[in-house]
């Protein structure tokens, strides 16, 4: 009886040490993903950051991709700890899991409130930005930001086109502009002398508009990989908790 029993013990042990590594690739996918978005955000988006004055935008990509690497060295210790059978290495392990679980509704509730902050400043600043240093000496990075924004979006001026004539550079009249280039829905140069619907995106709303939809839209997805995350940590936590009961006292 106690042969059959200790079998069975073994088997449990056993399937538990396959789902739980089984798990750990998972996780470590996860946090692959998570840092890939991170860098994809900071390489590919990095052009708006200069259109705000809030450091919320940069410091969430780097976030991400400092959580992306802390789970995937989370995972590595994980699959080390299960392969190996080390309860002292399991306890490092469920102590990391419950950290970052943590860390994720606290990271949760301050991207909540802060997108509230960054999208009044977005509101207040990025008309002012936008007027006042496109195309002035020393503010390439504005200009081309401004450019690739209204380009990729397919809209013209913070609110809509008519701010641009209140634009430093426009009153400068020196191009004879009555908005930039990248206004027009077939960009060439001087094409932005004429203002006409034919010619230029006229977006209710305008840029403005268009940033806050692709900043929620981000949100959004980050969201979802957080609770598909959070939701593998917990699972991973029943499995590295149940793995712990049944291995057998090692002192190492």
């Amino acid at each position: 009886m106690e042969a059959r029993r200790e079998k069975t013990n073994t088997c449990g042990t056993v399937c538990l040490k396959y789902l739980l590594f089984l798990f750990n690739i998972l996780f470590w996918l996860a946090g692959g993903a998570v840092l890939a978005v991170g860098v994809w955000t900071l390489v590919e988006k990095s052009d708006y950051i200069s259109l705000l004055n809030s450091g919320f935008y940069s410091a969430s990509a780097y976030i991400l991709i400092a959580a992306g690497l802390i789970v995937i060295v989370t995972g590595i210790i994980g699959c080390c700890a299960t392969l190996k059978e080390m309860k002292s290495l399991l306890i490092v392990y469920l102590i990391l899991l419950l950290c970052i679980f943590l860390l994720e509704i606290i990271a949760g509730v301050l991207a909540y409130i802060n997108y509230q902050e960054l999208d009044e400043e977005l509101k207040q600043n990025l008309r002012v930005t936008m007027q006042q240093k496109y195309k002035q000496p020393g503010e390439e990075s504005i200009t081309e930001a401004v450019d690739k924004l209204q380009q990729e979006f397919k809209c013209c001026g913070s609110h809509n086109f008519s701010d641009w004539r209140d634009s430093a550079w426009i009153q400068a009249g020196k191009s004879g502009q009555l908005v930039p280039d990248s206004c027009c829905k077939t960009p060439s140069e001087l094409c932005g002398r004429r203002d006409h619907p034919s010619n230029i995106y006229r977006v209710e709303g305008g840029c403005i508009t268009k940033l806050e939809d692709f900043i929620q839209s981000q949100l959004y997805v980050l969201g979802a990989v957080g609770i598909g995350i959070a939701f593998l940590q917990l699972v991973g936590m029943m499995f590295t908790c149940c793995l712990y009961r049944n291995l057998k006292e090692d002192p190492y």
